[in-house]
């Protein structure tokens, strides 16, 4: 069955394997999550994109900008130990919690989805570089580290609650369900 809308043919969603290693499993699933979270922004316009048709602020692309931002805190910062990107560094935390959606909604679709894919591609590559049992640079409050193996799960959460936002959200706009 083709997946289509508005007469364009969607990006197939990435294959997980049945019978995979636990990292491959781990790694192929988040994949999947950034991938359904990307297809429920296709083919909408950029009005689409910050449209907020449901009694809530969340947008499409304030979910984007806020899952940008997620990846880069968790794989950069947290796990690698680096410091935030200067986009992030610079935001009002405290006269705005939501200050990465707040910035993101004032992006353009290509500058949106050009962080995005930068924030993912980084993350995949430390991910790729890393083992499961590898522990976080940076600590929680109490001092202990995250693994990987946790960072990861903790992503597809995040993912899989924020995809069934962006999926309310999409079918509000214009009714698309997949």
């Amino acid at each position: 069955m083709m997946r289509t809308v508005q007469g364009m043919e969607r990006p197939p969603a990435p294959s997980i394997a049945l019978a995979p290693d636990e990292g491959t499993a781990l790694r192929e699933f988040l994949d999947f999550y950034r991938a359904a979270l990307v297809d429920r922004c296709f083919g909408l316009t950029e009005d689409q994109l910050r449209a907020t048709p449901l009694p809530t602020s969340l947008s499409l692309a304030r979910l984007v900008g806020h899952m940008a931002w997620v990846e880069q805190y968790w794989f950069v910062e947290r796990f690698g130990g680096d410091d935030p990107l200067s986009y992030v560094a610079e935001l009002d935390w405290k006269s705005d919690r939501d200050a990465e959606m707040t910035l993101a909604e004032s992006w353009d679709r290509e500058h949106l989805f050009s962080v995005f894919d930068q924030a993912v591609a980084e993350s995949r590559q430390r991910a790729a570089a890393a083992e499961l049992d590898d522990l976080s640079v940076r600590t929680d409050q109490s001092g202990a580290h995250w693994n990987l193996r946790w960072i990861l799960v903790h992503m597809i959460e995040e993912y899989a609650r924020h995809c069934g936002h962006a999926d309310l959200i999409r079918e509000a706009i214009d009714g698309d369900v997949l």
